[in-house]
């Protein structure tokens, strides 16, 4: 029995590929979708070399780990406001220049000045069978995939983003696709669809002749030491076989897709577990319902405006329902006795107990998925990014109320709570997106594995490839057929123009010679 348990054991690691994971984006929320993915890969027998800055607790004989330490304190050095409060009001250019692209920049570099990171990526002889990168403003590493000569396959755990149409050979429809950073829906008047078009557009041009140059420079930098010249990225990113889409219906706008874009949001759901006993007893025990309030990982309560603060807890020491929320300091004044607060709590396992009543949230995709796939009616306050959109999705679904933060007061906290806690459709709306989000041919994360196997074995699966990818840009974008269109057009006239002139001038001359 013993040898027939170490055989299977050896067959199963034998079969496994070899995968190398490189995830450089210090994101704690990020990496809840990345590190599901990357622990069924291992139950699955295959060996997973991975860059991370969050290693595994326990070590694992097929796992190897680059860790990138110590974090980077991007919200420190890269965000360029003073609060993440400020950033409800910025521009799509702001948001871009100012915040996601030195984001991506900054923390794409720091992880390359970590020794052990280039010692890995200089003087490792491995060989690998598929490069496994998060989609996620950290282009310069897709230049591993050129070094082990291997394919693509990437996470994009920001869902879909208006760059990745293109990318993967398809035009976007931005008459009904809204930018995930515009608080639209999919039904937008003439100045808004006139408006998205000109949004994505504009950052289509930035990312091509701002951003992107900007990563092939640390590319051609620190991957310098590779023989011959070097491809550029957006070739490598015409190269990736399939992109893992953190989204899924009815979260997320219903658009066309090609076979590479793969919706697989919410594989990071498990089944909810028992909670720490001071908190499974105090939700336990709330006979009229719990309200859960977290603003997600990157966003922190504790750094709310006084007067916000202030507004928040009034309200809530108002309410008979207990309060579980997300606040990084214990030293909170003024608590209500009704409020229990932790730095940290296990959010989805708290939204799976039947007390919880609502989810004050701030829109956040893995946030939101949670929620839905709990079936707990929201409030949202968004801040920025796709929260808006987000938001904006869910009350038109009818099983959130949005709240716009510079606006909070007393009275309308208190309305959206009691709205929500008290009318039933709201509770009866998430019912239903819930059961929807959750009805699937097979489980997320299966269908992520599924795809990443299946791009290992047909070494980068170009059956899955658009032919859009192999024309030019105006080609692609049928411009060279609009213009022979305009130009037959224009010829068409002309020459109509001509018989016209040709006709009625000889006629008038015919007459003037009988006069």
């Amino acid at each position: 029995m013993a040898l027939v348990c170490f055989l299977a054991a050896t067959l199963q690691t034998s079969i496994g590929a070899r995968i190398l994971s490189v995830n450089v984006f210090p994101g704690r929320s990020h990496w809840m979708m990345i590190g599901s993915i990357l622990e069924e890969l291992l139950e699955r027998g295959h060996e997973v070399t991975v860059i991370t800055n969050y290693p595994r607790k326990k070590a694992h004989p097929n796992l190897t780990e680059i860790v990138i330490d110590p974090i980077y304190d991007f919200w420190g050095k890269s965000v360029k406001v003073d609060s993440l409060y400020d950033l409800t009001d910025i521009s799509v250019h702001q948001m871009l220049m100012d915040f996601l692209y030195p984001l991506g920049l900054q923390t794409a570099e720091y992880a390359f000045t970590r020794e052990n990171v280039m010692d890995f990526l200089r003087n490792d002889k491995s060989q690998f069978d598929l490069l496994l990168a998060e989609q996620f403003y950290q282009e310069a590493y897709l230049m591993l995939a050129h070094k082990y000569k291997v394919p693509i396959v990437s996470i994009g755990t920001f869902g879909f983003a208006q760059y990745m149409g293109p990318m993967m050979g398809l035009m976007n429809a931005w008459s009904h696709v809204p930018h995930e950073f515009l608080p639209f829906t999919d039904h937008m008047s003439l100045y808004q669809r006139a408006y998205n078009a000109l949004v994505s557009s504009y950052e289509l041009l930035l990312r091509s002749w701002f951003y992107l140059p900007e990563q092939q420079a640390m590319a051609d930098k620190y991957f310098s030491f590779l023989p011959g010249p070097l491809p550029r990225l957006s070739d490598l990113e015409r190269q990736v076989s399939v992109i893992l889409l953190n989204s899924y219906p009815p979260l997320t706008s219903t658009r066309a897709k090609v076979p590479g874009l793969v919706q697989v949001g919410g594989l990071h759901i498990k089944e909810p577990k028992r909670l720490p006993d001071d908190l499974q007893t105090f939700i336990d025990g709330a006979k009229d319902g719990v309200i859960y309030f977290s603003l997600g990982t990157n966003l922190r309560s504790a750094d709310m405006p006084p007067a916000k603060l202030s507004v928040i807890l009034k309200v809530f020491g108002s309410m008979k329902q207990r309060v579980v929320w997300k606040f990084e300091d214990d030293g909170i004044k003024n608590l209500p006795p009704n409020v229990l607060v932790r730095s940290w709590l296990p959010q989805s396992d708290i939204l799976g107990h039947p007390n919880v009543k609502v989810f004050i949230t701030h829109g956040g995709l893995l946030g939101t998925q949670e929620g839905v796939h709990r079936a707990v009616p929201m409030v949202g306050i968004p801040i920025y990014c796709d929260q808006h959109l987000n938001m904006n999705k869910a009350t038109l679904g009818g099983y959130a109320v949005k709240l716009y933060f510079p606006n909070i007061t007393e009275e309308s906290f208190r309305w959206a709570l009691e709205e929500v806690l008290y009318n039933p459709s709201y509770k009866a709306n998430m019912a239903k997106v819930s059961q929807t989000f959750r009805d699937r041919p097979i489980p997320a994360l299966d269908e992520a594995i599924y795809w990443i196997e299946y791009v290992i074995r047909y070494k980068g699966a170009p059956q899955l490839r658009s032919a859009g990818l192999d024309l030019p840009w105006i080609s692609f974008a049928l411009l060279d057929v609009v213009g022979l269109m305009v130009l037959s057009l224009l010829m068409g006239i002309f020459i109509v123009r001509r018989a016209v002139s040709h006709l009625f001038g000889g006629k008038v001359k015919s007459k003037r010679k009988h006069e």
